[in-house]
C-alpha cells in the first residue's frame, strides 16, 4: 500500500470529533474503584442463597440484602466500608458478617428502607404477592398488604418523605397507598399492559413515578392524576424493561432491559438520549442503580461482571469480574443479579457500590474520583 507524502505547514487544530474523543478518554479516567469487602455463603455456590436485592440504609449505617433464601440480612456499613482509605479488602461469610437476620415466609424480590423511619423499617416484596414492612430492631413484621391477588411482587418503593408507597406485580399494576395510614389507605392504581418489573418515585420530590414493564415500555405517571394514564410512554427496548431510575434533574430517566441495554431518556420530550452497552442481559434481572450525585450507572451482568457507566458516554468506564472466567471471557459460575449505589453527594469524590451474585456472594466496592495528583 502506498502512503501519501507528508505535507509541511502550520499545525492543524484538532477536529471537533478528535476533541470529543479526547474529552471522552479523560472522562473514562475520572474514577478509581477497588474491592472493599466480600461476603460469601457458608456453602459456596449454593443456589438457594442467590441475592436478588441490595439496599443501603438512607441513614448511612446499614446495608440490607434479600433473595430466594427467605432471609433479610442486615450488615453494618463500618464492617464493609472501613473509614481508612486504602484499607485491604475484608473477606468473611454471611454468618459472621451479618448483624441481624430476619426470616421471611416467602422468597424476596425487592427491599426498600422506609425514608421516614430512621433506618428502623424496611419494606419488602415477595414471590407470594405480599408487601411487608419489618421492624428491623425487633425482627418481625409490623404491616402487610396483599393487593396483588397472590401474583409475584417485583418491586417496592417509597416517596422521598415516606408518605406514599408503591408496589409493582405480575398482575400488571402498580398499587399506590398512603403508608402513614394504619390501614394502608389505597390511593390509586397505575396499569401497564404486562407485568410491572420496576417502580420508582422521583427521588427529588417531584410528583412523578417511573414504571418499567414486561410490555417493553417504560412509563412516567403523574401522581396527581394516575387514573388519567401515563404522561410519558417510552418505547425503544426490544424486550422487557426491568428497571427505571430517575437521573439528576427529574426530567430524565435511565431504563434497563433484557435486550442488553440501558437507555437514557428525556421523558418530557419523549426521546432517547443515549444507549449504554457492554454488559450482557438477555434473560435475567441483572440489577441497575443510579448514583445521582455523580451521574454514574451501576449494573450487573450475565457475564458475572459489575459494570459502571458514566451518563455522558455509551461505553462502560469500569468493569470488574465476580467469578472464574472461561476461555471466551464468560463467567463459569453465575451472574451478577443486583447492584446498588450508596446515595451520597459526589462533592467529596467518594462512593460505594454493592453488588450481589446468583451464587450468594456480596461484594462492596469503593470509588474515588481521581485528582490531578493521582
Amino acid at each position: 500500500m502506498k502512503h501519501s507524502p507528508a505535507v509541511s505547514g502550520p499545525p492543524q487544530e484538532p477536529s471537533e470529533q478528535q476533541q470529543q474523543a479526547a474529552h471522552e478518554e479523560r472522562a473514562r479516567c475520572e474514577w478509581h474503584f477497588r474491592l472493599s469487602a466480600a461476603v460469601y455463603p457458608a456453602a459456596t455456590g449454593a443456589v438457594s442463597d442467590a441475592i436478588g436485592t441490595v439496599e443501603f440504609d438512607p441513614t448511612d449505617r446499614l446495608l440490607a440484602t434479600g433473595g430466594i433464601a427467605r432471609k433479610i440480612r442486615i450488615y453494618g456499613l463500618r464492617s464493609l466500608l472501613p473509614e481508612e482509605r486504602g484499607a485491604t479488602p475484608t473477606f468473611s461469610d454471611h454468618s459472621t458478617a451479618c448483624r441481624l437476620c430476619i426470616c421471611t415466609p416467602a422468597k424476596l424480590s425487592s427491599l426498600r428502607w422506609r425514608p421516614d423511619s430512621s433506618g428502623r423499617i424496611i419494606g419488602s416484596g415477595d414471590y407470594d404477592g405480599v408487601v411487608t414492612e419489618y421492624d428491623v430492631e425487633r425482627g418481625f413484621p409490623v404491616f402487610e398488604r396483599d393487593e396483588h391477588a397472590g401474583r409475584r411482587v417485583w418491586c417496592v418503593d417509597y416517596s422521598v418523605d415516606g408518605g406514599l408507597s408503591a408496589s409493582g406485580s405480575d398482575d400488571g399494576t402498580v398499587q399506590l397507598w398512603d403508608s402513614r395510614c394504619a390501614d394502608g389507605g389505597s390511593t390509586a392504581v397505575a396499569r401497564a399492559d404486562a407485568a410491572v418489573c420496576s417502580v420508582e418515585f422521583d427521588p427529588e420530590g417531584g410528583p412523578w413515578v417511573g414504571v418499567g414493564s414486561a410490555d417493553r415500555h417504560a412509563y412516567v405517571f403523574d401522581l396527581r392524576a394516575v387514573s388519567a394514564g401515563p404522561v410519558a410512554a417510552l418505547s425503544g427496548h426490544g424486550r422487557a424493561v426491568t428497571y427505571v431510575r430517575f437521573a439528576p434533574g427529574g426530567r430524565r430517566v435511565v431504563t434497563s432491559g433484557t435486550d442488553g441495554s440501558h437507555r437514557l431518556w428525556d421523558w418530557v420530550e419523549g426521546r432517547q438520549v443515549r444507549a449504554y452497552r457492554g454488559h450482557t442481559n438477555s434473560r435475567s434481572f441483572i440489577g441497575m442503580s443510579m448514583w445521582r450525585g455523580a451521574g454514574l450507572i451501576g449494573s450487573g451482568s450475565e457475564s458475572n461482571e459489575v459494570f459502571v457507566y458514566d451518563l455522558r458516554w455509551g461505553e462502560p468506564i469500569w468493569v470488574q469480574g465476580f467469578g472464574n472466567r472461561g476461555e471466551e471471557g464468560r463467567s463459569q459460575d453465575g451472574f451478577v443479579g443486583v447492584a446498588s449505589w450508596r446515595q451520597t453527594a459526589a462533592g467529596d469524590g467518594e462512593g460505594a457500590l454493592a453488588a450481589g451474585g446468583s451464587d450468594g456472594v456480596l461484594q462492596v466496592f469503593v470509588g474515588r474520583k481521581m485528582t490531578g495528583s493521582d
